[in-house]
């Protein structure tokens, strides 16, 4: 995604908002190579990835290969941030803290198929917390108190973390005499119920490959479509349930302590549900699993998914490392929210534009330029001379908030005039307080946004 310089900002300042809450629930930042072996990468199981992985060879490599040396490529480019994070945890285990919180937000890259949305080249952000031999259950309400305070600063309207628990979800297909490798291949087909809609989905279950008794169907159908209102009818929802296998209730005993937890963080109730539908295609998840939507905007699908996992690092360590982590597609999440107007260009990172009246008062504009960083404001400089209204036009198409002019007029008065772009206002100041009239400025604006 390419992005004018406006809309750069501002999905830089999403970034930054991102960043700035992982950092307030104490997460620390880890950023891995672009390149992995290519045995680590293919190493996960469950999902497309593995088909849409991007191989690399150097030009020597390449003259390797065309002498008969050839064969898969040593190294590929990360098609998620996952996988990175098994081999790192797997490689500083003896050097790192457990449990590790950390948090990374890099590009990773797949072969998608082109098309409106999707990119070969995409940010994601997320966190994970990683456990030595256990992780306690309390960090899978803890997860979801980051995302709603995530997206509660990003502000782009109401949205709900819904959530379902794999031990639950299996637990159930016991019960139902669903067994085996033919539960995760049954989990994948009821993660599909959002694309292909429920008469599909029952068709398929009830056709060759599954062929599931009606009773069956229909019970798994009413049970994907248990959705809560509220805190107290999502634990209602939980105990309607009869007593079932003991994978359901620990499922269910592990659902009621996030409900708690969440509700002892301060999250609103508003902010998460109980959606028995969810369920996440990819094998590796054995516990709660999430997914996050706006409310008013559902076409978008998920701006937010994870859940938790028992063994993060199985392929590169004997020890047990269970986590619980969500991650932000957030370069797909931003074309969506453009498309829905629900982010537009921000004003420049600019705060001030010293304007250049003739050459004469070059000198001036660059003293006062070097005055107002020293203060810690983001000045530009004209460094050529132009009518003013050009400078005016300038700054307004670049977003630059305040243009500081200071012509022949301003001199001999020993002034600064100042035009607040945003406002459509002017004033003056002497050029030694300048810094603070502009700042003190900034902060009202900041405060009534606030």
């Amino acid at each position: 995604m390419e992005l004018l310089p406006r809309d750069q900002i501002a999905f830089q300042r999403m970034l930054d908002t991102i960043r700035h809450t992982f950092e307030q629930f104490g997460f620390l930042p880890v950023e891995t190579p672009v390149m992995e072996l290519s045995e680590v990468l293919l190493t996960k199981s469950g999902g497309d990835t593995e088909r849409q992985v991007y191989f690399v060879q150097s030009t020597g490599a390449l003259d390797n290969a065309a002498a008969g040396d050839g064969g898969r490529p040593e190294m590929a480019l990360r098609f998620d941030l996952t996988v990175p994070l098994a081999r790192y945890v797997a490689e500083h285990e003896h050097d790192l803290v457990f449990p590790f919180r950390r948090y990374q937000m890099q590009r990773v890259y797949r072969g998608e198929r082109a098309q409106s949305g999707r990119y070969r080249e995409f940010y994601q952000c997320d966190i994970d917390v990683i456990g030595k031999d256990s992780l306690s259950p309390r960090f899978d309400a803890e997860i979801p108190a980051v995302i709603a305070a995530v997206f509660e600063r990003l502000a782009f309207g109401d949205f709900t973390i819904q959530f379902n628990h794999r031990k639950l979800l299996r637990g159930y297909f016991e019960g139902l005499g669903i067994d085996g490798e033919q539960q995760l291949a049954v989990l994948r087909e009821l993660d599909k119920l959002d694309k292909r809609g429920e008469a599909a989905v029952r068709a398929t279950l009830a056709g060759e490959g599954f062929s599931l008794a009606a009773n069956v169907v229909d019970a798994l159908m009413a049970f994907s479509q248990v959705r809560s209102t509220g805190h107290a009818d999502a634990l209602a929802k939980l105990e309607a349930f009869p007593v079932g296998t003991a994978l359901f209730e620990e499922g269910r005993a592990e659902l009621r302590g996030v409900l708690a937890a969440l509700q002892a963080l301060g999250v609103p109730e508003s902010r998460y549900a109980l959606n028995l539908s969810i369920a996440r295609g990819l094998d590796y998840y054995t516990g709660i699993v999430y997914e996050t939507f706006l409310d008013a905007h559902p076409q978008i699908g998920s701006i937010c998914s994870g859940g938790r996992y028992d063994n993060l690092a199985s392929h590169y360590t004997k020890s047990k490392l269970p986590g619980v982590g969500i991650s932000i597609g957030l370069t797909r999440l931003f074309y969506q929210l453009q498309k829905a107007g629900l982010v537009s260009g921000a004003d420049s990172s600019v705060d001030v534009l010293v304007a250049l009246m003739d050459d004469a008062q070059l000198p001036e504009a660059l003293a006062l330029s070097q005055r107002l960083r020293a203060a810690g404001l983001n000045v530009e400089t004209q460094l050529e001379p132009r009518k003013l209204a050009k400078q005016m036009q300038y700054a307004d198409r670049a977003g630059i908030r305040f243009v500081a002019i200071r012509g022949e007029d301003e001199a001999a008065r020993g002034v600064v005039a100042v035009k607040d772009m945003r406002r459509n206002e002017q004033f003056e100041s002497a050029a030694e307080t300048l810094p603070e009239r502009i700042l003190e400025e900034l902060k009202i604006t900041r405060e009534l946004q606030a």
